[in-house]
This record gives C-alpha cells, structure tokens and sequence, in this order.
C-alpha cells in the first residue's frame, strides 16, 4: 500500500468523529510497521484524546520504528490533551505523514519543525486536498473567530421551496431528508428566521439515533415567536436562542421562562445585524451554523457575506406558482454579473434527489 493509501484510511477514521470533535478537528490516525497496521485512531469527542494517542493505545505491538499516518499536523501546546509530538518522540516512531497543516497559531508548522528536530522524518502534503476539506469548519473558525455557515434548502427543479399555498412537506424524499438530519448533527448550531417558525412550527433537532441536537437559534427582530412554538416549549430539551432588538425586558420573560435564552442583537436597516451577530457566537465557541431559514433569512444571510457554503437539496419535482415561495428572495441583484458566485461543487445522489454543494466564491460587488 503507498502513503495514499494509508492516509485514506485514516481519513476514513478520521470521520467517525464527525459531530462530536467541535470545536475542535476531526482527525485520523493510522500507524503501520513493516507493512501491517498496528494501530488506528481518531479524535472521538472534545476534551478526549487526540487521534495520535488512541492509536498508539491501540497499537498490537510496539511502535518503535513505525510510520504514523495521520491528517492533521500533531499538536505541540497543551490544551485539554497533551500534545501529541510528545506522544510520538517517547515511543520512538521513525516517521510522520501528514496530510493538513494545522493553521492554529499554537501549532502552525510547530508540531513538524519539532518532530524533525528530533531526527523524525515528516513527509507532509499527502492527500492533503481531501484532508483540508474534511475539517474546512475548523479551518474557517480557528481563522476567523467566526461560525462556518452552510446554507440549506430542498427545492423543487423549478426552483420552489413550497407550493403557493405554503406547503412544503415534503419536498424531498426521505433519503435526503435522512442526509439533512446528519448534517444537523454535523454542525454546532442550527439558525432559522421567525417567519420559519411562524409558518412551519418547526422542532429543529437531531432526529436520527444516536446524534446530539444543534443549538437552535432564531433569528426575531421584535421577539414575534409564539410562546406555544415547539423550539420553545421544548427548549428544556434542546437548547434554544432567540436572538433579538427587543429591549422590553418584561416580554423575555415568558422565554426565559421556559429555558430559552435570550441574546440582544444589534439592528442594522431594520433587521437583526447578521456580521456582528457571528462576532458573538464565535466568541461563544459556536464553530458552524447550518442555515435552514426561508428567502429573506437567506438573502439577508448572503446580503450580510456570513456565508461559506450552500446546500441545495433538488427534487425532480414542479410545483410550479408565480407566488410560490424561492429558496432566495430579498432585492436580488439587479444584473447577471452581480451574482453571488459559487466554486468547487459536488454532486451526490440521494435516492431520486440530488445533492449540490458548493463554496461560496465571492459576494455581491460594491457597484452593484
């Protein structure tokens, strides 16, 4: 098997933390030793040991002149764990294939200059595409202090999100609404405007086996959410934040009440200030959003430039209905040139659904 090989394996354990590393990385660890894999490991929750150290845990004989595989460069700085160089240097493995450099600025080239220092050979940069993308959350959030957010919505070919009447259950098929469920387990929070809740009553949880729930935040300008909404009667449960202008205090009571919390926001033309809204989740921890609003949350969202990435969840389907609802609304742009441009897309089948991701390339131009 070559270096490719192998990192691909750890890639694939890699992913098995997926949901649970934030806000740290997801990362692989694998080590072989003349031709065998002798250990493998990931980074299974937050505050848990690092890949490197549950493989060499793992490992069915020493690991003294093993090559480590593993997707992210080896932390060097004590956090919650120790740091992984120094697992390495004390069981005598003789050489390191990276995949990612590590952009924390407490690593960043670190954990490599120091394995090399001690007479370690480092090969890095293997499958090192496929490893970024794999963490592009934790990429983004250690950058920029602010969540990585994914705008999703399921649609129909003609471009509907809800027939004109204003139902929209279900769109999908059940294959790619079971995909949506793990992407709400996938990211920290989960953000939707009040005209969703007002519309929809949705609950806005994990309901797949096994996964934890999003943090559920609302986006209500002058706190209109009905006290009887599901994300609030259940907010005991799950943890919910209304993010409001509202200053009258009296009106937050009925919310806390029920466990909600309530986090003023600044206004800015009219509605919520979306910029520095993500300022303060990110100072909270609050590493990704999946953005699962309607057209004007949506706009607002691309209007405002805190978006990363765009799901689009496609049904072979015509609603059809010129009042019919878009996944987009708000002003739009005025001219073709002025879109929002998208990169790097990937197409998944799911069921009779398609799946198209992309990355969010550019914003709407000053002069348009």
């Amino acid at each position: 098997m070559s270096d490719e090989d192998y990192m691909s394996l750890a890639l694939h354990f890699a992913k098995k933390g997926v949901g649970w590393t934030a806000p740290n990385p997801m990362v692989g660890a694998v080590i072989v030793k003349e031709g065998r894999v002798i250990g493998r490991g990931w980074h299974e929750k937050c505050g848990q040991p690092h890949a490197e150290r549950n493989a060499l845990a793992s490992c069915t004989e020493p690991s003294e002149g093993a090559t480590m595989y593993v997707t992210l460069e080896p932390c060097c700085h004590y956090g919650h764990q120790p740091p992984c160089t120094e697992a390495i240097l004390n069981v005598g493995i003789k050489r390191v294939v990276v995949g990612s450099g590590d952009p924390n600025p407490l690593v960043s080239g670190r954990g490599i200059q120091i394995l090399r220092e001690h007479g370690i050979e480092v090969t890095e940069h293997i499958l090192e595409d496929e490893c970024t993308r794999l963490n592009e959350v934790f990429f983004h959030y250690i950058q920029t202090k602010r969540p990585f957010v994914v705008m999703k919505y399921a649609m129909t070919l003609d471009g509907k999100i809800a027939t004109y009447t204003g139902a929209s259950k279900w769109v999908t098929g059940e294959q790619a609404r079971n995909h949506v469920q793990e992407q709400r387990h996938r990211y920290t929070g989960i953000m939707v405007g009040v005209g969703t809740v007002l519309a929809d009553d949705p609950l806005l949880t994990c309901r797949k086996a096994g996964c934890k729930n999003p943090i559920r935040i609302i986006c209500d300008t002058d706190l209109r959410t009905p006290l009887t909404a599901q994300v609030v009667t259940t907010a005991k449960q799950a943890p919910t934040i209304l993010v409001t202008c509202c200053a009258d205090r009296e009106k937050w009571t009925g919310y806390e009440e029920a466990g909600c919390r309530i986090l003023p926001a600044e206004r800015k033309n009219g509605r919520i200030d979306l910029e520095r809204l993500m300022e303060r989740l990110g100072q909270e921890g609050l590493d990704s959003i999946l953005l699962e609003g309607g057209g004007t949350l949506n706009w607002a969202a691309l209007e405002s430039g805190i978006v990363q990435k765009v799901q689009a969840y496609i049904a072979p389907k015509l609603f059809g209905g010129q009042t019919a609802k878009t996944p987009v609304e708000g002003a739009g742009v005025p001219l073709p040139d002025c879109a929002f441009q998208l990169k790097n897309m990937v197409i998944t089948q799911l069921g009779e659904d398609i799946l198209l991701e992309s990355e969010v390339a550019s914003h709407v131009h000053r002069d348009c």
